[in-house]
């Protein structure tokens, strides 16, 4: 999508760098590129000298980085699905796990080296001032309530962080949650019509290649990515920690199922391939939380689209796993037994957490309207964890007022769902992605329960591409696959601000 054209600042920047000024320009950024890579890469080498990983990714990421922002500048679009392909890549690169020290400082200091940081400042930049390109325009997309209810929820987070007794922690906690909304907000004016949804959907799909090529290839070497927790051996793929491997997973294995019977060919295969293994990397995680979620989300996208046998399959494959998969049934029974999982304060069973959540309560009792500040719990207790219910940490972090923004959050993601499923034609792939995004928000909201999943950024991008694209594909045409979404399906525009009153109510935008 080319940038629109402002008159003077930043905007007048990205006009000229636009695509179409000439193969002068194309071939000159295309060198500049290679050569930022060639002296990234030997500068990496020889820092691979030193003790540290620090001074051997520092050059590489300059590079890296570097070259982000010449793509942001010149193929906006383009830059969004690289990084929607290639964000599950970033948190193997991660430095702060063995920096970081007890305290909040050495916490903050260590996580704003980490790529992830670097790379969500990068996108919040170049995301802002693409945005801010795109408001001052005729064309932009009226902004959603969902968008509003981000921006709503960003404002408390800021105003707790004047009650952090470390403000530097809890600003960069915000960030990272700007980063989400700023994703959101800028697929929210990418998305224009079909072309656009099948390059989202696209390159969030590709996402899944590298932790599950990652995965496959540590069990084929025999020693897989993985952490011991109270006796359990939990894989984690590329990512920190199982719990966010298997969010992440269950995600992409719902939303999946729901788009399967829409795909055609290759495509259909590559995905069943892809789905397979994230089930069954999905039950090595042995995260309680996730597999839940999944087993209903699955329920629901199989009875929404009356896949009876599928049902059936479903219970079946779950007994299956449950007699095979080490480990997942005694993973299972410890919700309720406390000698299990040990006695240890990270055994994870529920009294463990009425227990916790018991003391993290009355920390908001010190700023009960703004809270004490973006997270900022785990430094406040002697057990050091966050309070794993997001809706316990709303209030406890972002006082009643991020509490409030929160619960407005939750509705607007699930109402999303809802109202895309009922506008939507019965056994087309629109109602699919409805039904998909549907399932998904509902298990954002039963993870939430009892885990930290609004502290994940990772797992939240694409949360928030998956209701970026569906009330967009819910205005438009009915397509019965994927592979017809562009051929078959009309621009789905929308009209500029001063002729809105001219749209059709027929064919009006689904409010969301």
């Amino acid at each position: 999508m080319t940038v629109m054209s402002l008159s003077g600042g930043p905007s007048r920047l990205l006009h000229r760098l636009r695509p179409g000024h000439g193969s002068a320009l194309s071939t000159w950024l295309t060198l500049a590129a290679a050569t930022i890579a060639a002296v990234a890469a030997a500068a990496s080498g020889l820092a691979s000298l030193q003790t540290t990983r620090t001074w051997v990714y520092i050059p590489l990421l300059a590079g890296v980085g570097l070259a982000l922002g010449v793509l942001a500048l010149t193929r906006f679009a383009a830059f969004v699905y690289l990084l929607l392909a290639t964000r599950t890549v970033v948190d193997l690169f991660k430095l702060s796990a063995s920096a970081a020290g007890n305290t909040a400082t050495n916490s903050a200091s260590a996580r704003g080296l980490d790529p992830s940081t670097l790379l969500g400042v990068l996108f919040l930049v170049a995301g802002m001032l693409w945005l801010a390109a795109q408001y001052r325009s005729r064309e932009r997309v009226p902004m959603s309530r969902l968008g509003a209810a981000w921006l709503v929820l960003i404002a408390a987070g800021a105003l707790s962080v004047l009650g952090a007794t470390s403000p530097l922690v809890s600003l960069m906690g915000l960030l990272r949650m700007l980063a989400v909304a700023v994703m959101f907000l800028v697929l929210e004016q990418l998305l224009r019509d079909a072309r656009s949804i099948r390059n989202v959907l696209t390159a969030a799909f590709l996402s899944l290649v590298f932790p599950l090529a990652y995965t496959l290839f540590g069990f084929l070497i025999g020693s897989p990515a993985a952490d011991i927790k109270s006796s359990y051996t939990r894989i984690t793929g590329p990512f920190n920690q199982s719990t966010t491997f298997a969010r992440y997973l269950a995600f992409f294995l719902v939303f999946g199922v729901a788009l399967l019977p829409y795909l055609r060919g290759k495509a259909k295969w590559l995905v069943v391939t892809a789905l397979s293994l994230s089930s069954v990397f999905l039950m090595l995680t042995l995260t309680r939380g996730a597999l839940v979620a999944a087993v209903l989300g699955l329920l629901f996208v199989l009875v929404a689209q009356r896949r009876g046998k599928a049902v059936l399959a479903l219970a079946a494959g779950g007994l299956v796993a449950l007699l095979l998969v080490p480990g997942l049934s005694s993973r299972l029974d410890a919700v309720t037994t406390e000698d299990a999982v040990g006695t240890g304060p990270t055994s994870n069973t529920l009294e463990w957490r009425f227990a916790y959540w018991a003391e993290t309560l009355p920390l908001a009792n010190r700023n009960p309207v703004n809270g004490i500040g973006v997270d900022m719990t785990q430094y406040q207790t002697d057990v050091a964890k966050q309070p794993h219910n997001d809706f316990l940490k709303a209030y406890v972090e972002t006082g009643l007022v991020g509490l409030a923004a929160y619960l407005f959050l939750v509705w607007q993601l699930v109402s999303v769902g809802v109202k895309a499923v009922r506008r939507t034609a019965g056994n087309t792939l629109n109602r699919a992605v409805a039904i998909g995004y549907a399932a998904c928000a509902g298990m954002f909201v039963i993870e939430s329960i009892a885990a930290n999943v609004i502290s994940s950024v990772v797992i939240l991008w694409y949360l928030v591409t998956f209701a970026a694209v569906t009330p967009v594909i819910a205005r438009i045409a009915p397509v019965t696959s994927f592979r017809r979404l562009v051929a078959r399906a009309p621009s789905a525009n929308w009209q500029p601000a001063a002729a809105a009153s001219s749209i059709d109510p027929a064919t009006r935008p689904v409010e969301n």
